[in-house]
């Protein structure tokens, strides 16, 4: 679109500072921004498109509108920028993300008895944690030496239930490496004490516990106590393993993290070493895409913004290394002092120590940004390839960036379901996904169901784009479970904590089926009113790709064969997002009809024992002394329950018609909900594995 048919008229712009965000024709931001000077900067981008920077042209001539906010300093303009950027994702905006899942050691301190364990994505409330580190198995080899003085609880809720119900520790309580808060032998007040000791040595408190460690040894020793000597001799020796296990870079227990950055003309690589205590907490990579025309400060600026938006107190550190300064350096230590409570630094390092640990910082972001290059070229050429290539076989006039997928899933007709995946520039974007579930289905009528789930979505995009029309703002946002029926599972508006309205419309629709579900789909989009949409369909049995209106399918040759295997990946990550949603809604069925109708048992209850006993299999295994320990369980309902579900037998395992898969009752436990959400824990200790490259590490716990 033409800049000029949305410039703001002159003196429409004030020169307050501000926050502003251009938006395409759909509504969708698509890039924020922030100034001192709102009309200075916007100015900017109404020039000659010749002038501008080839990614400032497409950003501008994407957007169909501009729009701002005047704040009163430069500290609100910076919290507003954050808040904008982290709420509408724009896709001209630079987002750091990691280029893996780091794990973190956690302690779960809002619980009676608090756990320690390996944990991975967003951090919660009431839990303490260190690190991130590299790997895993790190971690646990440090934790396995420090279970020996602070013998704190690892094990699941599961494990930790099942103890209390038999009586007996597992196997860590037998051989010293847990308190056995499970059967009592450890007060709940002693047993939190002993987990805040172990954080505080966590955390670089160091030098009391040793000493501790070493005075009770030599008073085991002089009043002849020597097994009691020789334990604390192998305690002793095993806190100075654990902190061996961390690089001592600065002497005077400095926190800071250091950052650096490796960049070229279309990526940026940056890398962190969280050092606390003095030592080397942590280390963590990003690699983004350079979609802004910005320099080294303002990649700096952003990146802090993304780093510590969401942190407070102590998360963020006394000292911030960087490799240049952001030109609103005052308002970017203002934010962060407000962040942490206290006063924060934010400087580049000349000399020292500091700045030789940032070369150290440095070198490893340089080597990432080649790794990362390595790996990536081949994926950018061949997803562009692929999506040319679908283009030309569909006979579009330009490449799908944005595909949608649509699934259909049931069990002879029960607890039908569909799935909707988007895909965008050939990655998936799974914030987006949708699931629903279907309304109106009879026999094995696929195809109609398949109408069904296309008519709800495009309904309610064209139901949007009348509200955008009408300027309701205030109906933007929906229910869980929308007056189209869809189950959101994407973005959530941080002022309603409901989900937002569909994105905006794709460019192609691609359905799991032959030619009646491809049909049924057409028919869905004609009586929306959608016309600017393909839609195609693939077959399972032959991989045949069907188009509406044609009797026979599309063959795609050889040479397409990038173009064929994006659209496997895209339907099998359709048919994995609906059987997944299937199965949790039909194992919730059986649940819940197995404990139907028993006498005393009503909703409340029915939950409390489900959930004190985590599945039905559990629940049929337990006696009636278990099922009375159950708040507001009697010993007469208790035998109701016992009655009622040794007379419903357990149905046979079920097998899925389409794939042949048997599906138990609890198949929906700790399922995967596919919608991108990263692990909390990591109970499976992956292989151990070297760095690769060569980059340079320094040593971590």
């Amino acid at each position: 679109m033409d800049p000029s048919s949305y410039r703001p008229a002159p003196g429409q712009i004030p020169t307050s500072p501000g926050v502003y965000r251009f938006s395409d024709e759909h509504g969708r931001v698509v890039y924020v921004g922030k100034a001192k000077n709102l009309r200075a900067r916007l100015s900017s981008y109404f020039q000659d498109l010749a002038n501008l920077h080839p990614r400032t042209q497409t950003m501008v001539t994407t957007a169909a509108s501009v729009d701002w906010t005047v704040v009163g300093t430069e500290v609100e303009a910076l919290q507003l920028e954050y808040s904008w950027i982290k709420e509408f994702d724009p896709r001209f905006n630079v987002k750091y993300r990691d280029d893996k899942s780091y794990p973190s050691l956690a302690v779960t301190l809002n619980e009676e008895f608090p756990r320690a364990q390996v944990m991975r994505g967003p951090h919660r409330k009431g839990v303490r944690y260190f690190g991130p580190y590299g790997h895993a198995w790190a971690i646990r080899e440090t934790l396995d030496l420090l279970l020996r003085v602070f013998p704190v609880r690892t094990c699941s809720a599961g494990v930790f239930k099942n103890a209390r119900q038999v009586g007996r520790p597992c196997l860590l309580g037998y051989i010293g490496k847990c308190a056995a808060p499970c059967t009592g032998k450890i007060s709940p007040e002693d047993h939190r004490a002993l987990a805040e000791d172990f954080c505080e040595f966590m955390a670089g408190r160091t030098g009391p516990y040793v000493k501790r460690v070493e005075r009770e040894m030599k008073q085991a020793a002089q009043a002849m106590e020597y097994e009691k000597a020789a334990r604390l001799r192998d305690d002793l020796a095993a806190l100075t393993r654990a902190l061996e296990k961390n690089a001592i870079v600065f002497g005077d227990g400095t926190d800071a993290d250091v950052i650096a950055l490796a960049e070229d003309e279309l990526e940026v690589a940056v890398q962190i070493f969280h050092v606390r205590g003095g030592r080397v907490r942590g280390q963590r990579g990003w690699v983004t895409e350079r979609v802004e025309d910005v320099d080294t400060a303002e990649l700096v600026e952003h990146f802090l913004q993304q780093l510590y938006g969401e942190q407070r107190g102590e998360a963020v550190p006394r000292e911030v290394l960087v490799p240049a300064l952001p030109a609103d350096t005052a308002a970017l230590s203002e934010w962060l002092c407000e962040l942490r409570g206290a006063k924060v630094e934010l400087r580049v390092p000349q000399r020292g120590d500091k700045k030789s640990l940032q070369e150290t910082v440095q070198r490893n972001a340089a080597q990432a940004l080649n790794l990362h290059k390595l790996r990536r070229a081949g994926d950018l050429t061949a997803r562009s390839l692929a999506l040319q290539q679908l283009a030309e076989a569909l006979e579009m006039d330009t490449a799908p960036l944005r595909i949608e997928c649509y699934d259909i899933s049931h069990l002879q007709g029960t607890e039908v379901v569909a799935s909707m995946v988007v895909f965008e520039d050939g990655l998936p974007r799974k914030s987006e996904y949708r699931r629903f579930a279907i309304k109106t289905f009879e026999g094995q009528d696929d195809p109609r169901a398949m109408h069904e789930v296309l008519t709800r979505r495009f309904r309610r995009y064209k139901s949007d784009l009348a509200r955008d029309a009408a300027g309701d703002a205030a109906t933007d946002a929906t229910d869980t479970e929308g007056a189209d029926g869809a189950e959101h599972t994407g973005p959530i508006d941080p002022e309603t904590g409901k989900p937002k309205r569909f994105a905006y419309p794709p460019q192609l629709v691609v359905v799991d089926g032959g030619q009646p579900q491809v049909a049924a789909a057409m028919r869905a989009l004609e009586e929306a009113g959608v016309v600017d949409v393909t839609v195609c369909g693939l077959a399972k049995r032959l991989e045949e790709v069907w188009v509406p209106g044609e009797d026979d399918p599309i063959v795609l040759p050889r040479s397409s064969g990038e173009a064929l295997l994006m659209l496997q990946r895209i339907r099998d990550e359709a048919h994995r997002f609906a059987i997944t949603y299937h199965r949790a809604k039909r194992s919730k069925a059986m649940t819940a009809s197995a404990l139907d109708d028993i006498p005393g048992l009503g909703e409340t209850r029915r939950k409390a024992v489900l959930a004190h006993f985590g599945s039905l299999k559990r629940l049929r295994a337990a006696r009636i002394e278990q099922i009375t320990e159950v708040p507001g369980i009697g010993r007469a309902t208790a035998a109701a329950i016992v009655a009622a579900l040794a007379t419903r037998a357990p149905a046979a395992p079920a097998v899925n018609t389409a794939t042949g898969e048997i599906m138990e009752e609890d198949d929906a436990a700790g399922a995967d909900d596919g919608v991108g959400a990263a692990d909390e824990a990591v109970p499976v200790v992956p292989p151990r594995q070297e760095p690769a490259g060569g980059s340079v590490e320094l040593a971590q716990p």
